[in-house]
């Protein structure tokens, strides 16, 4: 399972990469292999100030559909459009081309809940 060491995770399967006060949010590799060919990714909170926790999207499985929350507080900046005509790149490609939102992370963000790469890989065995 590929769970790359400089990004962070949460126990919902996204990751997060943070770099200054923005942050790029995807989800991991195990999750994509759970829920097998992805098929859409509903994104419509772009410009939305989001608390921790909140539902940002979802993406759509050939036999489920699976709500991606917000790990960390923000306002969502971008949406990854490519995944409009690709979201095959959730399945290809989660940590690279198949990022979902890029996020300005607001002041009061609270990040502690964050996982490292070991305590992600401890989570899903």
């Amino acid at each position: 399972m590929n769970t790359p060491s400089e990004l962070k995770y949460t126990k919902d399967h996204e990751w997060i990469k943070i770099e200054g006060n923005v942050a790029t949010i995807g989800i991991t590799d195990f999750a994509q292999g759970e829920l097998g060919d992805i098929v859409y990714v509903d994104i419509d909170t772009v410009d939305d100030d989001l608390d921790n926790g909140a539902v940002f999207g979802s993406v759509e499985a050939v036999k489920t559909v699976s709500d991606l929350f917000l790990p960390i507080a923000g306002k969502v900046t971008e949406f990854n459009s490519e995944l409009e005509a690709q979201p095959e790149l959730l399945n290809t490609d989660p940590y690279g081309d198949g990022w979902i939102i890029k996020l300005e992370i607001a002041d009061s963000a609270d990040q502690s809940g964050l996982l490292t790469a070991e305590e992600y890989q401890a989570i899903i065995g």
